[in-house]
């Protein structure tokens, strides 16, 4: 008997809504796009520890693999049904597709969506991010209302091309640095995954010193007890994230006075947060750490960093260009709610960002 007489039968599609946060997340991440690897169980769990909320979890499977995981928590009052995708602004919000999963997985996703909530939140997210926008091609084309408003331009480097870094910019970095080694002995780390508590703490302290602190509330700041330092604790505690965080430190006299922190994924740095200590802003400490930090993750295989919104200024004068749109998006299941949602969408746009 040959293999051609053998009746392939059709994959069995179905999809389920899971209280709390399914194992299945980590099966379904390691094998989705490589810029979303780090969307792990522990990424969501740690934003459920960090800002609160109840999970449920909607999982796809084809033939019994588990081919998206889609985790959300409601917000608002109950009898409103709407929910949100848990996580952090940095580097985005969105959640884990296989890269196989086809048209039939995500109608199977849809339809288990419309049965958990009224209307679904993700976001801010890229245009064109691998699992969300065929997640919205096909909420279209099923009477789905979708929302979007604008949140910010995006900034990315190419961090291989062969002109980077300039000789002049390379000497200027060499001039403040004599000048900042005035100020003390200079020490540039980049701490390895054991050492993130120590690292978080000399990274809250630069915040505590630095422009957040001075001219905000505080609530940004990324490392601190009353920013965000309680979810990137979290973060660490898994072993495969605490790989791919990545931190630069610059101590003078043993005192911390720059940072820079990035989530390298695959090919891609997230560049999460930078800063330093004002009172060393004359020789550009950031800039120098920087510099540092990039040139030393070209050589471990990075070839984009992806530099979020915000602060064009210096990150074009490093060489950065316009990156693709972040937006909000709001997904209100078809029939009535869809109706209203449509009546809704200039309300929704205009709450965003001016563009």
């Amino acid at each position: 008997m040959c293999l051609a007489d053998f009746t392939r039968l059709p994959s069995q599609t179905r999809a389920v809504v899971l209280d709390g946060l399914a194992g299945a997340i980590d099966t379904v991440a390691e094998h989705a796009a490589p810029t979303h690897g780090f969307l792990r169980y522990a990424w969501f769990a740690a934003a459920l520890a960090a800002y609160g909320g109840a999970a449920r979890t909607i999982v796809v499977e084809e033939d019994d693999v588990p081919v998206i995981a889609l985790p959300i928590v409601g917000v608002g009052p109950a009898v409103a049904g709407m929910a949100t995708v848990p996580g952090s602004y940095w580097p985005f919000r969105s959640f884990p597709m296989h890269e196989d999963a086809g048209p039939r997985a995500i109608d199977a996703l849809l339809g288990a969506l419309a049965g958990a909530v009224t209307a679904l939140r993700i976001g801010p997210a890229y245009d064109h991010d691998p699992a969300l926008a065929p997640v919205l091609a096909r909420a279209r084309a099923k009477g789905w209302a979708v929302l979007d408003r604008f949140v910010a331009d995006s900034f990315v480097f190419d961090l291989q091309q062969p002109d980077w870094p300039r000789g002049s910019s390379l000497r200027k970095n060499r001039f403040h640095e004599k000048h900042l080694a005035d100020h003390g002995a200079l020490d540039w780390s980049f701490p390895e995954a054991g050492e993130w508590p120590a690292t978080f703490d000399a990274m809250a302290t630069v915040e505590q010193k630095s422009w957040i602190a001075a001219r905000t509330d505080g609530r940004d700041a990324k490392f601190t007890e009353a920013g965000h330092g309680g979810f990137w604790r979290e973060v660490a505690c898994d072993p495969v994230l605490a790989k791919m965080l990545s931190a630069a430190l610059l101590t003078v006299d043993g005192q911390p006075a720059a940072f820079s922190f990035d989530l390298d994924c695959g090919a891609t740095k997230y560049a999460i947060a930078n800063s330093y200590d004002p009172a060393f802003a004359k020789h550009s400490p950031g800039k120098l750490l920087y510099y540092r930090n990039l040139i030393r993750a070209r050589g471990h295989g990075i070839r984009t960093v992806d530099w979020g919104a915000g602060d064009s200024g210096y990150k074009q004068t490093i060489g950065a260009v316009q990156g693709p749109v972040l937006r909000d998006w709001l997904l209100v299941r078809p029939g009535l709610s869809a109706m209203v949602g449509r009546m809704l969408k200039g309300w929704w746009g205009a709450s965003g960002n001016p563009g």
